[in-house]
């Protein structure tokens, strides 16, 4: 009776792994890993056999694990209160292509808006030994310690858009003030006297800097800031119509709104048009964040626009040279990108 000879393992659907290749030729794991790396102890023959098999199975290194191994990732982590809307995917997207050039791939995690679970995509991000870490705060989040780990591991940190308030942080931010003082000088140009502002938390430095650019703004037009005026909200588009029904009970009617955000805009278009008020002839509108819906609304709204990608892209680059130089002293860097204001009917004509 002939033996049956030892036949070949089929290149199995699943990805062919070290294991598989130790298995086959009835070798141990650390050899298949040594030949394959061309370590010294291994011999010709054994190195041989090993790419040859290697090459028949189309086994491909898993280069993640192994730079896991030695804490050298080429990943990048990234957190952000969300993704929805226009803003945070952009951001993401930038994010990618830049870190893509540049030869690392992305990890995103998001907080919800809630420091704990910030704390611990933090946490999951230093176990997946990233190289480094890109954030967006949440919008609870008024400590920071954190984020001291990544700093006492040497981890380049580079904040972005929500940032704290510190001379120890590397960021990337928008101009916020003068995106808010292009939109509310706008409106007072169509001829707005008694402008709102729907503002944000102010712990949060986008909206402080965005309610600072409305008082610059009314400043400039030798307007005094009204309280009644300025309503404080956490940004959803139910605020932002709670907010317009407050306001149209003021004996001294208003005639503008700017909000810190496109989603209180938009609550406040539907509350205006929902009582017959015109926009803009009665009262114009302006936003914040150029939203895609913005676009599509009647009338189509004015709104700042924020350089998503190019904030994306700017975090990346900052991250690189911040790695680039891992024992230099620390120097506070930041980026500031400039806001562009795209001008709709919400806010033309505003006197008619």
């Amino acid at each position: 009776m002939t033996p049956r000879k030892k036949q070949s393992s089929a290149p199995s659907p699943h990805a062919v792994s070290m294991a598989d290749l130790a298995r086959e030729l009835g070798v141990s794991m650390t050899t298949v890993s040594r030949a394959l790396s061309d370590h010294h102890s291994i011999g010709a023959a054994t190195k041989q056999r090993v790419l040859k098999l290697a090459k028949k199975l189309n086994y491909q290194p898993n280069h993640l694990a192994a730079a896991l191994r030695k804490g050298q990732s080429r990943l990048l982590g990234v957190v952000v209160p969300y993704i929805e809307g226009k803003f945070f995917p952009s951001v993401i997207q930038g994010i990618e292509q830049a870190a893509s050039k540049a030869g690392f791939s992305v990890i995103v995690c998001q907080s919800h808006e809630d420091v704990q679970l910030e704390r611990r995509n933090v946490e999951t991000l230093l176990h997946a030994q990233v190289a480094g870490v890109l954030v967006s705060l949440a919008r609870n989040t008024l400590e920071f310690h954190h984020f001291d780990k990544v700093r006492e591991r040497g981890i380049p940190l580079v904040f972005f858009d929500r940032i704290p308030a510190s001379e120890f942080v590397n960021s990337v931010v928008l101009d916020d003030r003068a995106g808010g003082f292009a939109a509310t000088n706008h409106l007072l140009e169509q001829g707005c006297r008694r402008v709102a502002h729907l503002a944000g938390p102010q712990h949060l430095n986008i909206y402080r800097q965005r309610q600072q650019g409305y008082l610059d703004a009314l400043a400039a037009h030798g307007l005094e800031p009204q309280q009644e005026l300025i309503i404080y909200s956490d940004m959803t588009q139910e605020e932002g119509a709670q907010a317009t029904r407050q306001l149209l009970t003021l004996a001294n009617p208003i005639d503008g709104i700017f909000g810190a955000g496109d989603s209180v805009i938009l609550g406040a278009l539907q509350t205006l048009k929902g009582q017959g008020i015109r926009v803009p002839r009665d009262i114009a509108l302006a936003g914040f964040s150029n939203e895609g819906f913005t676009a599509i609304t009647e009338p189509r709204l004015t709104s700042v626009d924020q350089r998503c990608e190019e904030m994306g892209e700017a975090a990346v680059r900052l991250f690189l040279e911040l790695a680039a130089a891992p024992e230099a002293q620390f120097q506070q860097r930041q980026v500031v990108l400039q806001p562009e204001l795209f001008i709709r009917e919400s806010s033309l004509q505003a006197v008619g």
